[in-house]
């Protein structure tokens, strides 16, 4: 049974129609109530304006009409472009990858960060690590992502003012032994630097408050395809480490994807940890022989 439009939704989508540059107008009677990515694309095919996503393609295209910026971009745009996908995982993982590959000029930029670095504890101790040096998928007790060292450190600082840490145990600055630290006195620190906290229990209470930060470590021995599904499309989304490597119809076709990615996806981990550890996905572990990329 086709569910009919509300009038308000007919008479928002009349208004909308309208409102848009005559010459896109041929383009939004295609459009698709469909979850997907969509492309406003300018003159020149090889500089888009703008990719976005949707669980409706159609619904949010005809609202591209809210800001000046919006409206900047519908002028200079010559036609609009969509993806269909199977469902809301499928548009966010197709609108980072194109978003980072084509950059768009209306959209924000997404690249991959060569300095990007994480706090790990070991030992007892604290330090900044690097993607660059340390495999950020499988390297354990990681804690946070941050553009670079020095976002890193703030970070660390910003828990210490928060927890009554001690600078000093934490490297921030220099110690001395039994000797109480500047913060101690203004009762910044709870005095882990001088006896006044046994330094066990200061790394808890740090090892405690990192905890909301933590990197999930890649829990499966390789790569993995997501299903998603909704009537009429299926696709199993194929990823390893993090990193989506593409989406096929059906699994005999995996293998033409799976591979060994070359380095960690912070988009990707944001977009697919929280969804992965879940549950709410049906997941299925792929026994191929991973190609290293």
């Amino acid at each position: 049974m086709v569910r009919r439009q509300s009038a308000p939704r007919l008479e928002f989508e009349a208004a909308a129609i309208y409102e848009y540059p005559e010459h896109l107008r041929p383009f939004l009677s295609e459009a698709p109530a469909l979850p997907g990515v969509y492309v406003f694309h300018s003159e020149s095919d090889t500089l888009p304006l703008y990719i976005g996503k949707s669980v409706n393609i159609r619904s949010r295209v005809l609202s591209h009409l809210r800001t000046p910026d919006e409206a900047a971009m519908l002028r200079q745009a010559r036609r609009i472009s969509w993806i269909c996908t199977a469902g809301e995982m499928g548009a966010l993982l197709l609108e980072a990858r194109l978003i980072k590959e084509q950059q768009p000029l209306f959209n924000k930029r997404l690249r991959r960060n060569r300095q990007l670095c994480s706090l790990q504890l070991s030992e007892q101790k604290i330090e900044v690590v690097s993607a660059r040096s340390v495999d950020f998928s499988h390297e354990p007790n990681l804690f946070g992502l941050f553009a670079n060292r020095r976002a890193a450190l703030q970070s660390l600082q910003n828990l210490a003012d928060e927890q009554k840490l001690c600078y000093g145990l934490l490297g921030l600055e220099p110690v001395s032994r039994g000797r109480a630290c500047f913060r101690f006195a203004l009762k910044r620190c709870a005095g882990a630097c001088c006896g006044q906290e046994t330094p066990q229990a200061h790394f808890l209470r740090l090892q405690a408050s990192l905890e909301r930060l933590r990197v999930v470590c890649w829990p499966w021995k390789g790569a993995i395809a997501l299903k998603e599904s909704r009537p009429q499309m299926t696709q199993f989304h194929i990823i390893n480490n993090w990193l989506w490597l593409g989406a096929v119809p059906s699994l005999d076709e995996a293998a033409t994807l799976v591979r060994t990615p070359a380095g960690f996806d912070q988009d990707g981990y944001k977009i697919l940890c929280k969804p992965l550890m879940s549950g709410q996905y049906e997941i299925i572990e792929l026994h191929t022989d991973c190609r290293q990329s």
